[in-house]
């Protein structure tokens, strides 16, 4: 169930409120109710309105965007075999359960 903030121009208070879709709170009272927020001096008729919000969108980041930040993305192929994404500078592509010659190479990575 998605957030929606509730402002309330009597108190000049916005108040955020977790509920569905399909609700539509018009009352101080009723987002009070639903936010488990006191009331206050506020008469609980008072209207109160949706504030819309910008909302957060989530770019995929590239696994050269990934290498380029210094991450190491690994992806698991089999079992005990993980694929290094963005293997550089020698890395060996596969990392096999075992086989230390095959890790990523971490220490060049991160810097003190």
């Amino acid at each position: 169930m998605p957030n929606y903030d509730y402002y309330c121009e009597a108190n000049d208070t916005t108040v955020e409120v977790h509920h569905d879709i399909n609700t539509k709170l018009k009352s101080w009272g009723e987002v009070c109710y639903a936010s488990q927020t006191p009331l206050g001096e506020t008469d609980m008729l008072e209207p109160v309105r949706l504030v819309i919000r910008p909302i957060a969108i989530n770019v995929p980041t590239g696994n050269s965007k990934l290498k380029e930040h210094g991450f190491t993305k690994l992806v698991k192929r089999d079992d005990g075999v993980y694929e290094n994404m963005t293997a550089s500078n020698g890395e060996k592509r596969y990392m096999k359960a075992g086989d230390k010659s095959s890790m990523p190479h971490l220490h060049k990575k991160i810097s003190s």
